[in-house]
């Protein structure tokens, strides 16, 4: 499977049971990214891409379970830590600030084996900055 997350500079991705923060232009960006293959998330996630007719999106509350070989899945409230066998590869959009954060992404990728791959830098719609980063093992 292929983690997408969304974190701060701290790696935080929730405060209070909510979403640091959200960004149009990066929705668009992760449904252009998985037009091809299916991205899985949960009911908590699909609400902010109810907007969107994506037939790509799949939504179940045990989804890092459901998801296959290459199939996409965009995590904001779950420990990914038990799937980690799996992950092929991750993709953080960086908001380039500090929150507040209760949760963090769980996977150190300073160890482990995961290597930076690929960076980007882009506008956002509520940010000025995001950096997409993509590590593989």
């Amino acid at each position: 499977m292929i983690i997408i997350a969304c974190v701060d500079d701290d790696m935080g991705m929730m405060f209070n049971h909510r979403r640091q923060s959200q960004d149009r232009a990066l929705r668009e960006l992760v449904l252009e990214a998985t037009k091809d293959n299916k991205l899985w998330m949960n009911h908590y996630s699909a609400k902010q891409f109810s907007e969107s007719t994506a037939p790509q999106i799949n939504v179940d509350d045990c989804f890092m379970s459901e998801a296959g070989s290459g199939e996409y899945c965009f995590v904001e409230n779950c420990d990914v830590t038990p799937y980690l066998r799996w992950v092929e590869k991750i993709i953080l959009y960086q908001w380039n600030r500090r929150y507040p954060s209760d949760q963090t992404f769980s996977i150190n990728l300073s160890g482990g084996g995961w290597k930076l791959v690929h960076t980007k830098e882009f506008s956002g719609s509520s940010h000025e900055r995001i950096t997409e980063e993509i590590y593989i093992q």
